[in-house]
C-alpha cells in the first residue's frame, strides 16, 4: 500500500503530518530527533522513525512503503539533505514536492537578520553600529573583527576551550571577559543567558544548519531584541506552502476535512481594544478572510488572507478551498451589531460557526462621551437609507453609524431646513486611531463639514416632546387653506385599513393638504412616502405640512393620476383619496407595479363608490372590505351643543391578488 513519505525538519513538516493524521491517510515521517518524533501523534496511520538516513537509506524507503507523493519539509538551510532527497527520489521514481516554510515562523522576512557574505562584510556592517557583540563564527577569522571601533570592549568571542586557540586570540586583543572559551552544543537558553548577561545587541553567527545551533541562535536573539547578523544566504528554493500542500492532498485523496469557522469581531479598529479571545482565534486561523482594512489590522504576518467582503464570494472561496480547516471571517466592531455576519450566517449554515464577539462602535464612542446609550434610538446610515431627521424629531437620544464623508453636514442642513436647531450633535471619527476625533455643538457648526465617511453620530434632542405611539394627529396642527382635506377620524379609520409597517413604500393619491402623506410617513419612518397632487396651492401647502412635521422621507409629486405614477418605485401601500375619474386606470397602474398591493379608497360622492365597486369586481383584488363612517360633531349653540354631521365618507380597501 502506497504511503506518503514526509522528511519532516521544520514546523511545516509536523503540521502536514498531524493534516494527514487527521485524514487517516497511510503515512511515514522522518524526522531528525527523539525529541521531533515525541511531537507527533501516536496513531496507527503513521509510522515515525528519527534515523539518519543517506541517500541509498531514502531510496530503499521511498521503494520499500511505495511513497506517493515525498514531501521534503526540511530546513532551508539543511542543503544536503534536500539534494539527497531529490536523488533519492529520482532513483526511485517518486513524487518530489518541497513544502516551503511559512515567513512568519523564522524566515528571512520575519528574523530581523542581517544577511551578509562573509565574516568581512560582517565586521564592515558592525564597524557603524553601536552596544556589545557576540561572535560565535570560531577563531580562524577573528582578527577580521579588530576594524570594529572598541572591539577590546565592545566583541566577545566565543570560540573552542583549546589552549591554541585561546592564545590566538589573546594575540588580537581578544582575553579576559571579552574571550568566552566553552564547548558546545549550546541550547537556546544558554545562548539567551549569555546575550542577556553580557548586554549584546548583535549576535554574528554563521549559517550552519541544525548541527551547529544556528536556530537556537536566532531563538535567543528574538527573544531577546539582539540582530543576528548571519554569514551565509538563505537558499532560494522553490516549492509549495503548507496550504498549498495540503490542497494537494485534499485533491489527490478526495478529501474535504471539517472546518472550524470563526465570525470574529476585532473591535473598532485599534488592535489593542481586540479581545484576547479574538486574538487566541486569529493566531490559530490557517485563513483570514475580510475587507482589506479588517484583514489588515487582524492577519498575521505570513499568514494566508482572502480579500472579500460579500457574502456569496465568501462563502464560495471557503467551498473551493478544503486545504483550511481554522477559518476566521473578520469583521469590524461587534458581529451582533450592524454587521454582514448575519448574511454569513445564513450562507455558512453547513458549517460549525462559532461567534466571536468585539467592541462595538457604539459601547466605544458612548463610553469616550460619558453617555448612557440603553434608552437611545440606535440605527445605521452606512450603506443603507436611515430617516436620521424622523428617529431625531420622534426621540431624544438618537445614535447613527454613517457612511460618507459629506454625512455629518448633510444631516445639519437637513435639521436647519426643518428648523430642528437646537439638537445637540457628538461626531465621533476615526475611533480608537491615533487621528481619533472627537467634536460637539449644534446644527449650524456642521453644515459645512467634511469628515472621514469612518464616523458615528450621537444626538441630544432637547426639545423632544412624546408623541402618541398610534397615528391621529389633531386638523388644527396642519397648515390649512381652502384645499380639502381628510379629517382626523376617517384618516384615524383609513390608515388602520391600510396597515402600514415600518418601511412601507406609500403612494397617497390626491394628497391634498397632506394631512394622509404626513401620518404615512410618521408611521412608516423607514419607508418612503409620494404625495401626488395635481393643483399646485395644495402642493404648496403639502410642502409647508411636510416642513412643520419634518417628514423628511415624504416626497412631493406635481402633476394627474395615472400619468406622473409611472416612473415611481412600486407601492406596497396606496391611498386614494382622489382621482379625477380615473380610479381604475390608477388601480390598474397599482396592481402592475405591485400584484400584491394594499389599497384603501375613500368616497364622498355615489358615482365615486359605484366607480370603486366596479373595479372591485372587475380587477384581480381579494379582501376587499367596504365601511360608511359618517362622523358627527358637537357644536354650541347658545347654552346648548348641537351635533353637526360631516358628510358620510364610504371607506373602501382591498389587496392585490396574484392567484
Amino acid at each position: 500500500m502506497c504511503k506518503v513519505l514526509v522528511f519532516a525538519g521544520t514546523t511545516e513538516g509536523r503540521k502536514i503530518a498531524e493534516f494527514l493524521d487527521s485524514q487517516s491517510i497511510p503515512s511515514h515521517i522522518c524526522v531528525a530527533t527523539e525529541y521531533g518524533e515525541e511531537l507527533l501523534p501516536k496513531s496507527g496511520h503513521m509510522t515515525v522513525s528519527h534515523t539518519r538516513l543517506d541517500r541509498e537509506d531514502m531510496e530503499r524507503l521511498m521503494v520499500e512503503i511505495q511513497a506517493d507523493p515525498v514531501i521534503d519539509a526540511t530546513h532551508p538551510y539543511a542543503a544536503e539533505v534536500t539534494k539527497n532527497i531529490r536523488a533519492a527520489c529520482e532513483k526511485a521514481g517518486c513524487r518530489y514536492v518541497r513544502l516551503l516554510r511559512s515567513s512568519k515562523d523564522g524566515g528571512e522576512k520575519n528574523d530581523r537578520a542581517v544577511y551578509v557574505s562573509s565574516v568581512d562584510e560582517a565586521a564592515e556592517y558592525l564597524k557603524d553600529t553601536r552596544g556589545n557583540i557576540l561572535v560565535t563564527t570560531g577563531s580562524k577569522e577573528i582578527a577580521k573583527y579588530t576594524v570594529i571601533p572598541g572591539y577590546k570592549d565592545r566583541v566577545f568571542a566565543r570560540v573552542l576551550s583549546l589552549a591554541n586557540v585561546a592564545e590566538q586570540c589573546a594575540a588580537h586583543g581578544f582575553e579576559g571577559r571579552n574571550l568566552i572559551c566553552m564547548q558546545g552544543p549550546f541550547s537556546k537558553e544558554m545562548n539567551r543567558a549569555m546575550i542577556e548577561q553580557l548586554d549584546c545587541k548583535y549576535l554574528v553567527t554563521k549559517m550552519s544548519g541544525t548541527t551547529g545551533g544556528y536556530q537556537e541562535k536566532l531563538d535567543a536573539a528574538r527573544e531577546t531584541g539582539c540582530v543576528p547578523v548571519v554569514v551565509g544566504r538563505p537558499l532560494l528554493e522553490e516549492g509549495i506552502s503548507l496550504s498549498q500542500c495540503r490542497k494537494m492532498l485534499c485533491s489527490q485523496f478526495a478529501l474535504c476535512p471539517p472546518k472550524e469557522i470563526s465570525l470574529v469581531g476585532i473591535g473598532v479598529g485599534s488592535p489593542m481594544l481586540m479581545t484576547a479571545e479574538a486574538q487566541q482565534v486569529l493566531e490559530k486561523a490557517e485563513l483570514v478572510i475580510g475587507a482589506r482594512r479588517m484583514v489588515e489590522a487582524a492577519a498575521l504576518e505570513g499568514q494566508d488572507v482572502c480579500i472579500e467582503f460579500d457574502s456569496d464570494k465568501i462563502s464560495r472561496y471557503i467551498e473551493e478551498h478544503p486545504e483550511y480547516e481554522k477559518i476566521a471571517v473578520v469583521l469590524s466592531g461587534d458581529v451582533g451589531f450592524y454587521s454582514g455576519a448575519r448574511k454569513l450566517l445564513e450562507k455558512l449554515s453547513g458549517y460549525h460557526v462559532q461567534i466571536i464577539c468585539g467592541i462595538s462602535s457604539l459601547v466605544y464612542f458612548m463610553g469616550k462621551i460619558g453617555k448612557s446609550w440603553d434608552d437611545a434610538f440606535i440605527t445605521s446610515a452606512h450603506g443603507r437609507k436611515a430617516n436620521l431627521v424622523a428617529a431625531i424629531r420622534t426621540h431624544e437620544k438618537v445614535f447613527s453609524i454613517l457612511g460618507s464623508s459629506d454625512g455629518v453636514s448633510a444631516l445639519a442642513k437637513k435639521l436647519k431646513e426643518y428648523n430642528m436647531d437646537r439638537v445637540r450633535l457628538f461626531v465621533g471619527e476615526q475611533l480608537s486611531y491615533a487621528q481619533e476625533k472627537i467634536l460637539t455643538g449644534y446644527p449650524e457648526d456642521f453644515v459645512s463639514y467634511t469628515g472621514d465617511a469612518l464616523s458615528v453620530v450621537y444626538v441630544e434632542n432637547e426639545t423632544y416632546v412624546p408623541r402618541p405611539a398610534t397615528h391621529g394627529i389633531r386638523d388644527e396642527e396642519f397648515v390649512r387653506d381652502k384645499v380639502p382635506m381628510t379629517k382626523e377620524e376617517i384618516r384615524t379609520v383609513s390608515l388602520a385599513k391600510l396597515g402600514l409597517l415600518k418601511d412601507s413604500v406609500c403612494w397617497d393619491v390626491g394628497a391634498g393638504t397632506g394631512s394622509v402623506s404626513v401620518e404615512m410617513a410618521l408611521r412608516a419612518a423607514e419607508g418612503r412616502v409620494y404625495a401626488i397632487e395635481k393643483k399646485s396651492l395644495a402642493a404648496e401647502l403639502l410642502l409647508k405640512n411636510k416642513m412643520k412635521f419634518a417628514a423628511d422621507n415624504l416626497t412631493i409629486v406635481e402633476g394627474e393620476a395615472p400619468e406622473v405614477l409611472r416612473d415611481l418605485e412600486a407601492p406596497t401601500h396606496a391611498f386614494i383619496g382622489g382621482s379625477s375619474g380615473n380610479m381604475k386606470a390608477i388601480m390598474e397602474l397599482l396592481l402592475h407595479k405591485n400584484p400584491r398591493v394594499r389599497i384603501v379608497m375613500n368616497c364622498i360622492a355615489l358615482e365615486s363608490v359605484a366607480e370603486a365597486l366596479r373595479c372591485l369586481k372587475e380587477l384581480p383584488v381579494t379582501d376587499t372590505e367596504v365601511v360608511q363612517l359618517s362622523v358627527g360633531r358637537a357644536r354650541k349653540a347658545g347654552p346648548y351643543h348641537m351635533m353637526m354631521g360631516e358628510n358620510p365618507i364610504t371607506i373602501i380597501s382591498c389587496t392585490g391578488d396574484i392567484r
